[in-house]
């Protein structure tokens, strides 16, 4: 049997491109290797799926790093506020929460997937799971349809390739599309890990004696071979085993690849700043001030109630200050030593967890080769490409679902429409 476009994936683009292709009245076949739909989506926002972020469309592109411009006109044609739009359509009420962040009211991400899976079906969308893809068939310069792994072949006139990176592969994000996507002439730029725990041999990481200790609101920076500050991100931060984790330590983590990469070197300085409101100089004088209001105690326990309580000793030694000092003793220089040190707090990052155990791939098909409109391939005629098989990331916070739900609309769209 022939269809007008098959959909490869049941993902976030995936469904998104089926529901596409299935308002344009198209016959249109979504196949997944799983044995259900929307897996990855069930597990988003730690169950909740966060659908999209409600910040403007520039906030939004630089907030996906990851070549956001290339998204520009798919945004603009389905982007967050089409989103919202679509879901509260289909009766599913969302919420805003922290930096636009956008939940469905119910908090729960099946809400989401039993909506997006239902309306491909209302659609008239067929649906075969446990339909594992071997490949993409192309003849003269133009795909011909799929034959999946039991030897059965299909055809189609369009074919939309929404497999995913290889960033959480237990929800079958195995890196399927890209060899689909060499096969026609594409090339996929070199994959990494996104949105990952950062490791660190530094002798606090291995003693363990920070391991558990959560930071708010602290800032944390990465930096070039040469001491040039190359991001900065505030929020919060969690101190692990292996070295650090938590929602700005993930947002970091593709600069260190790329610095660690780009150098040569075998680490990366990261440095936490433990109050950034206040300047170096700032420290210096309040923590002073405390000291001289209980000129008695010991510094290590003015330290306490100023800075997280477990690093007291590290910054005290780091700064060859005995903690045992009380203020009329405290050598200035010193004192100011340990201000700059609560100011950047040096951590050296000899790179990050492996792709498998990160949120999102960095890397995938070439975006010079693809139609930014219409997702369309420039090499083949009749494939498209779409989600995270692209080389385009974001940071977590809705925008790479986001990025999947507006690519896989346009690229159900233009392979529905296409002649």
């Amino acid at each position: 049997m022939n269809y007008d476009v098959i959909i490869i994936g049941g993902g976030s683009a995936g469904l998104m491109a089926g529901i596409a292709a299935g308002r344009r009245g198209a016959k249109t076949l979504l196949l997944d290797k799983g044995d259900k739909l929307g897996r990855k989506l069930g597990i988003s926002g730690g169950g909740r799926c966060n659908v999209t972020n409600n910040k403007d469309m520039d906030e939004l592109i630089a907030h996906i790093p990851g070549n956001g411009r290339f998204l520009y006109s798919a945004l603009t044609s389905f982007g967050n506020r089409e989103i919202v739009a679509f879901f509260e359509g289909l009766g599913i009420r969302l919420k805003e929460e922290d930096n636009g962040r956008m939940f469905p009211v119910s908090d729960k991400a099946k809400t989401v997937v039993d909506a997006l899976v239902s309306q491909v079906r209302k659609l008239g969308v067929e649906i075969r799971v446990n339909a594992p893809v071997a490949r993409v068939l192309y003849e003269d310069g133009r795909v011909r349809g799929v034959a999946l792994k039991t030897g059965e072949t299909i055809g189609a006139r369009s074919v939309v390739v929404a497999t995913g990176g290889k960033s959480v592969p237990h929800t079958g994000s195995t890196g399927d599309g890209y060899p689909w996507a060499e096969k026609a002439g594409h090339t996929v730029t070199e994959l990494f890990p996104t949105e990952v725990p950062i490791t660190s041999n530094e002798p606090y990481i291995q003693s363990k004696e920070l391991q558990g200790l959560s930071l708010r609101g602290v800032g944390l920076s990465v930096w070039n071979a040469k001491g040039k500050r190359i991001v900065e991100h505030r929020g919060d931060l969690l101190f692990t085993h292996f070295g650090i984790s938590g929602p700005i330590a993930l947002r970091c983590s593709q600069f260190v690849v790329k610095e660690l990469k780009k150098s040569g070197a075998r680490n990366v300085l990261l440095t936490i700043d433990l109050l950034p409101d206040a300047s170096a100089n700032d420290v210096y004088e309040e923590s002073l001030r405390l000291a001289r209001e209980d000129a008695r105690k010991a510094v290590k326990n003015v330290l306490k109630g100023y800075v997280p309580e477990r690093m007291v000793p590290l910054l005290l030694k780091e700064s060859d200050l005995d903690g045992q000092l009380t203020y009329d003793n405290i050598p200035k220089q010193a004192w100011l030593g340990l201000a700059k040190l609560i100011k950047a707090f040096p951590m050296r990052a000899y790179g990050t967890l492996k792709l498998e155990d990160a949120f999102v791939t960095g890397g995938g098909v070439n975006l010079k080769e693809i139609d930014p409109k219409t997702m369309a391939s420039k090499l083949m005629r009749g494939l498209y490409f779409c989600g995270e098989v692209l080389d385009v990331h974001g940071y977590t916070g809705g925008y790479n679902i986001t990025a999947a739900f507006s690519t896989g609309y346009a690229a159900g769209s233009h392979a529905a429409a296409r002649e």
